[in-house]
This record gives structure tokens, C-alpha cells and sequence, in this order.
């Protein structure tokens, strides 16, 4: 946990020294010989915009790791008060202090406009450990509530719960690509960067809200060994997603979470057009994680659709996310 920050480490790292692992050990001494404390900028939002914190505070108040990636680390704190938050902590920034402000301010900002983003509440660059502080959600990511359901061999989301999400991404991609200026502060604020089921937070009323809006552009992508994550199976179709700084990359991993949303595991290899034909005149059996019948059927098999669409080889032949949201208000009323 990140409270561990607090006791000396057996090997300090020194400042530039890149982490190989990446975990909570590699900030124990952060805080070692620091006679004060560092106050967490705010950023005005969030669902606990009037709190003020502080980075011995944050860290002492980690309960645990909730999830790891290229980017850095996720882990949920839990403050005395009872307050919650997510702390997304990153591996190597690709920029320095004042950019990094500049553009995590930015990024808030964007995100108080958009019911479907996670607002980002605060942040802090110290000299060991650099994060933003978003709203926490009960419900874990998308990712988290596909992996446990297949995991234990039932079905965690229906598929009403399941449209009602994919609506959500696709509103708060919408809001990225058409509300959002093309550049601002050096920043493609119009691309979001990193959709994928990890980075979509679930309420407790099954509504969604997309997070890491442009922090690909906060931080690089480091590559970590299998035996240095978390212990736990890569989600589906992981490998395909495109790392691409564009809208029709966003596209395309959308496309994918549709897949993986609606077809998951029980997709054939190879996700491609010739897959759903053979769906629809039944040459593959049920493909569907869920149980739906008749016009529900009819319907999945349409949501489906547009993600092949989306994943269309040819990036000028997928589809725009007003495309695409147009097809998905029709499949709900088809």
C-alpha cells in the first residue's frame, strides 16, 4: 500500500532512475527526511471538490492497488473522513512540472462539461511520485465487473446494463471529438487516447463515465514484465488495441470494447465481418454471454455490427461516434 511510503526503502532510487516495476516499494523513501508536507492542487471538481488534501495525507490513506498498467498504477484511498478517491499515479511523465500542470488543469476542466467523464479532483508533482486524484465509483471498471462474471462463470451484466454502457462510452467519446478543441496547451484535447473497458467506471445504477482523458499525453508508456503485474489474466482482445494519438484510433477501440461487451469471450478469433455473417444464419452457435431472444437478439447482433465497423482495417472506413451513435439510438428502438 501506498502507506509503506513511510518507511525507509533498502534501495532508493535515485532522481531520473526509471522503475522497472513500477510498484508502491518503488516510492518508500519518497518521503524519507522531508521536514514538511505538500498540499494536492486543486482542480474544482469531482463529487468531493471541497476537500483539501495533502500527499502525506493521500498516502498514508491508500487501502490497495486497483489496477496496473503501461501509464502507472491505480490504488483507492480512503481519508479519515471517509472520503474516497482513485489516485492514478504515473510511471514516467513525458513532460515537465509546469507543462504538467498546465495540462492536467486542462484536462479537469474538460471534464466537469461532460456528465460521462470521471472528473479529475487533484493532482500533485513531488520530486518520487507524481498523480492525479479522480472520483472513486463502487461499481470498478467494466473490465473488472467482464473478468469476474466470466471468471466465476455467470453473467455479471445484462443486456440492457450492457447497452445502456456502451451509450455512455459513446456519449462521452462524442463529447471528446466534437466538444473539445483540436489543440490546447500543446494537447490534442479532441482525442482521448486509451478507451478501453479498464478505463470505464461503473456507478451503482450501471450508468458509465469514460476516465483517463488525454493522459496518454500526461505520461509514457512503460513496458512491464508479466511476473511484475498484478497477478491476473490479460482482458480480452487486449493485444489488438491501438496506442495511435487519433479519433479513428479511438474508434477502433471502441469498436473493440463493443466486442467485448456484447460477444466477449464466445466471439470467433478473428472478430472480422465474415464472423457475424455466419452468426446471423446460425453456422456458429450462441455467441452472446447474456440470455437475449427475438428483437433483444436482433438488436445485440446490430451493436455488434457497428463494432466491426469500428474495427475496420481502413481507419478512413470506420465510422465518426455521431455515426455511431445514430446506429446505437436505432438499435436500442429497432
Amino acid at each position: 500500500m501506498l502507506s509503506r511510503a513511510y518507511t525507509k526503502s533498502r534501495k532508493s532510487i535515485k532522481e531520473g532512475e526509471q522503475s522497472k516495476s513500477g510498484s508502491i516499494q518503488d516510492y518508500e523513501d519518497c518521503l524519507v527526511g522531508f521536514d514538511g508536507d505538500l498540499p494536492l492542487i486543486s482542480c474544482g471538481s469531482g463529487t468531493n471538490r471541497g476537500v483539501r488534501m495533502t500527499m502525506k495525507e493521500v498516502l498514508r490513506s491508500s487501502v490497495g492497488v486497483m489496477g496496473e498498467s503501461r501509464l502507472g498504477l491505480t490504488d483507492k484511498v480512503v481519508l479519515l473522513k471517509g472520503d474516497m478517491f482513485a489516485v492514478k499515479r504515473f510511471r514516467k511523465l513525458r513532460v515537465r512540472r509546469s507543462e504538467f500542470a498546465k495540462r492536467v488543469e486542462r484536462l479537469a476542466h474538460f471534464s466537469t462539461l461532460c456528465e460521462y467523464l470521471v472528473p479529475i479532483t487533484a493532482y500533485l508533482y513531488a520530486k518520487r511520485i507524481k498523480f492525479v486524484l479522480c472520483d472513486y465509483y463502487p461499481m470498478g471498471s467494466l473490465a473488472d465487473l467482464l473478468a469476474g462474471g466470466r471468471r466465476l462463470g455467470h453473467t455479471a451484466l445484462n443486456w440492457k446494463q450492457r447497452l445502456k454502457i456502451l451509450l455512455d462510452i459513446a456519449r462521452a467519446i462524442s463529447f471528446i471529438h466534437t466538444e473539445c478543441p483540436p489543440n490546447e496547451r500543446n494537447m490534442q484535447m479532441n482525442v482521448h487516447g486509451n478507451i478501453k473497458p479498464s478505463n470505464v467506471m461503473i456507478n451503482i445504477d450501471f450508468s458509465a463515465r469514460l476516465s483517463d482523458h488525454g493522459f496518454t499525453q500526461l505520461a509514457k508508456h512503460i513496458e512491464v514484465s508479466d511476473d511484475q503485474c498484478q497477478p491476473k489474466p490479460p482482458p480480452l482482445l487486449e493485444k489488438f488495441y491501438s496506442e495511435d494519438l487519433s479519433q479513428k484510433s479511438d474508434i477502433f477501440n471502441f469498436g473493440l470494447v463493443i466486442i467485448d461487451v456484447v460477444a466477449g469471450s464466445r466471439f470467433p478469433a478473428g472478430f472480422r465481418k465474415r464472423s457475424l455473417d455466419e452468426i446471423k444464419e446460425g453456422a456458429i452457435g450462441h455467441c452472446f454471454e447474456f440470455a437475449v431472444e427475438g428483437r433483444e437478439r436482433r438488436r445485440a447482433l446490430q451493436v455488434l455490427d457497428i463494432g466491426l465497423a469500428c474495427t475496420n482495417p481502413l481507419p478512413e472506413a470506420r465510422p465518426s461516434i455521431q455515426q455511431i451513435l445514430l446506429s446505437l439510438g436505432n438499435a436500442c428502438h429497432n
